[in-house]
């Protein structure tokens, strides 16, 4: 994984608008707890903590099997009171909320970037089937205003045909979901500016595949594309449908060539407390906060010309060798970390937030954080000051063909050049200690237009 600890939080993690300065529009109270009862009827504050109910839920059951079952040991155990961290400081769901999807003021970045990071996302890719310009434009324009209507919670067209033999333009999935804080975010391939649609001299200067890279275990069929779509939501359902309607749209001009189903998301924006991985550590402890360093790592000046306020989009699959993992130690994964398993602390000393120190030593005289552990290879302290925007989910494909669970993470990062990530990965991927652990099977980048304005569609500039 590329800096899941590393990769460029600031030590006061100062506080940035929720999505580079458009506030979300809110509609009603509905809540997470409404979803069980007609989405919600507004009373009280409106808002209930997931986590808050999974802690009900769990004391529910300890009452029903007795304190010998275990659940009264867990503080003993851990260190850590579930009860108690189940509803201090937790992020509540609003399934109401929806983000603008048009761009009010110039260099302004698609929804997804800067979105405080929602729990779910449907990552797919596409392969161009078409080499007429004018049907890419078109798809482009069609996958604009159909973004723009799903983030605000709304179908893209009939479900119910008004001739009882017509097929829907909508699936009806989400039909009463709400807007769930979607965002859809459009990526751009290489392939886009190759001979096929006379858009060579239009290409993004830092647009590139990104070159082999050190335990690169990439398979032909989880690699490139022509177009990206993420959908991020707080309701798995509503980035499913966004995606599905999206896709049948494309058919005729682009066909799906990989897709990967996230849950649990794996970083945190300025507000939220930092989540955990699949392998049990926070993730993401050091992420991009500020506006200062949005501008000078993410996203891309006046100067880019059509890409201003633009950014590219680095995508790898990173499977994850679950049962290694768990037979290790955890002093050892912690080792390999260079952080606490439970606080997140770095082992140099101090909680989650402390400023990692690379040169302190034991009594034995060695380093107490491992030069070869992850975060010491990933800090922007290590690579020039080079930091990157991370936006990854945890995902699972089940069981492989061994009987292993098939699991790893989505690492999704922003950067205004690709060059920043692959930096980064190239030193990882020769020295990282969690190199035993993880594979690196699915990359691909793409360039991330701005938003358009209302009236316009994403990459409009790009054929003009």
């Amino acid at each position: 994984m590329t800096g899941p600890d590393d990769a460029g939080r600031t030590e006061s993690a100062a506080a940035a608008p929720p999505d580079g300065r458009r506030a979300p529009e809110q509609r009603g109270a509905t809540t997470a707890a409404g979803r069980g009862s007609g989405r919600g009827s507004g009373r009280g504050s409106g808002r209930v903590s997931r986590r808050g109910l999974f802690g009900a839920g769990l004391a529910a059951a300890g009452a029903g099997v007795g304190a010998a079952a275990g659940i009264g040991g867990a503080t003993a155990a851990t260190g850590v009171d579930p009860f108690t961290a189940a509803t201090n400081g937790d992020e509540s769901i609003d399934l109401s909320q929806r983000y603008p999807f048009y761009a009010t003021a110039a260099r302004t970045p698609q929804g997804g970037i800067r979105t405080t990071p929602q729990r779910h996302c449907v990552y797919m890719t596409f392969d161009l089937s078409t080499t007429v310009t004018t049907e890419l434009q078109v798809l482009l324009a069609r996958w604009s205003a159909a973004i723009a209507q799903l983030q605000a919670g709304e179908t893209v067209g009939s479900v119910e045909p008004a001739h009882g033999n017509g097929v829907g333009a909508d699936t009806g999935e989400a039909l009463d979901l709400g807007p769930a804080s979607l965002t859809v975010t459009v990526g751009l391939g290489p392939g886009v500016f190759d001979e096929r649609f006379g858009l060579a001299d239009r290409r993004p200067a830092a647009l590139a595949d990104i070159p082999t890279l050190p335990s690169d275990e990439l398979q032909p069929g989880l690699t490139g594309g022509d177009l990206s779509l993420q959908a991020c939501a707080d309701d798995p359902q509503v980035a499913y449908h966004a995606v599905r309607d999206l896709a049948r749209m494309a058919r005729g001009t682009a066909t799906v060539r990989w897709t990967v189903i996230g849950f649990g998301r794996a970083s945190a924006g300025p507000h939220q407390r930092t989540p955990r991985n699949l392998m049990g550590f926070k993730d993401g402890t050091r992420n991009i906060t500020t506006d200062a360093d949005h501008e000078r790592f993410v996203l891309l000046d006046r100067d880019a010309g059509w890409m201003a306020g633009g950014t590219y989009q680095v995508v790898r699959k990173i499977r994850m060798n679950i049962e290694t993992w768990d037979a290790d130690v955890v002093s050892d994964q912690q080792r390999v970390f260079g952080r606490t398993k439970i606080e997140g602390g770095p082992l140099s000393g101090g909680g989650e937030h402390a400023t990692p120190d690379f040169h302190a030593r034991d009594a034995d005289g060695a380093t107490r954080i491992d030069p070869r552990s992850h975060i010491a290879l990933a800090a922007h302290e290590a690579n020039g000051g080079v930091k990157i925007l991370r936006r990854p989910y945890n995902y699972t494909d089940g069981i492989d063909e061994y009987g292993q669970l098939d699991a790893g993470l989505l690492f999704i990062a922003y950067v205004n050049d690709p060059e920043h990530f692959t930096r980064l990965q190239r030193k990882l991927g020769a020295s990282d200690r969690l190199n035993e652990y993880v594979s690196h099977i699915g990359s691909a980048v793409f360039a991330v237009p701005p938003a358009p304005r209302k009236g316009s569609y994403i990459g409009e500039q790009l054929f003009r």
